[in-house]
């Protein structure tokens, strides 16, 4: 299989169907779950499918080192290739590096300036303008309305779709639309909510919000937990 065909074939294009074509760039997407069910895993696999479409991704982890999160990459990378037999697989990975870029806070502050300050270091000097950014290790137990705002702000000024990973916990209160705390007191500034939940057949993926849709579509999605890549079940 070439990498065109295995991006059309790609799981997250029933995922972006689901949500209306995408999440959109300028836009904040969040996928939520319990600690160690595998927000990371989703994450990674949307960084890979944006490298390997040609466009620039930016994943950015407050709480791992760049060896960690490379690691990761290249583990999922791998078992994506095997599983689809992947033609000239040295190539295809190069390709994907050069349109990955790790940056990691790990052991040190971050601020949303911080932040833009590295991407807009990133265009000016290693002519490496994302179109995705990816942003885990956020504590959105901390957070207020006015955090989301400025990640808006950061999303549309850098012209970027933006995904972030939040922790819930089992009991915690849920809204009218069953997002469940801490995001539901930032739900107005987010646009796609994800769930990831735990059950029998693995980790079942839902959606809870999308964009100002009142209605949102019943996802058919999983994360598989021998290899975690994400599946049509």
């Amino acid at each position: 299989m070439y990498r065109k065909e295995l991006n059309e074939r790609n799981p997250l294009r029933l995922f972006e169907h689901s949500i209306h074509g995408g999440l959109g760039l300028g836009n904040i997407g969040v996928v939520v779950a319990r600690h160690g069910l595998g927000k990371t895993a989703f994450l990674v696999g949307i960084g890979l499918d944006e490298a390997m479409r040609g466009r620039k991704t930016l994943h950015v982890s407050l709480d791992k080192t760049v060896d960690h999160l490379r690691e990761f990459y290249d583990e999922i990378f791998m078992d994506l290739a095997h599983s689809a037999h992947l033609e000239d697989l040295a190539t295809e990975r190069l390709e994907m590096e050069r349109n990955r870029m790790i940056h990691t806070y790990a052991g040190k502050s971050f601020t949303i300036p911080k932040l833009r300050h590295s991407i807009n270091f990133l265009k000016e000097y290693a002519h490496f303008d994302p179109a995705c950014l990816i942003l885990e290790g956020f504590d959105f137990d901390r957070a207020i309305l006015a955090d989301m705002e400025g990640f808006q702000k950061l999303a549309g000024d850098f012209n970027v779709e933006m995904w972030m990973s939040a922790v819930t916990h089992r009991g915690v209160p849920l809204n009218q639309h069953g997002i469940p705390e801490p995001l539901a007191k930032l739900a107005s500034a987010i646009d796609v909510i994800v769930q990831m939940a735990d059950v029998r057949d693995g980790v079942h993926l839902s959606l809870l919000k999308d964009h100002d849709n009142p209605n949102v579509a019943k996802l058919t999605l999983a994360l598989d937990p021998s290899t975690m890549l994400l599946v049509n079940r």
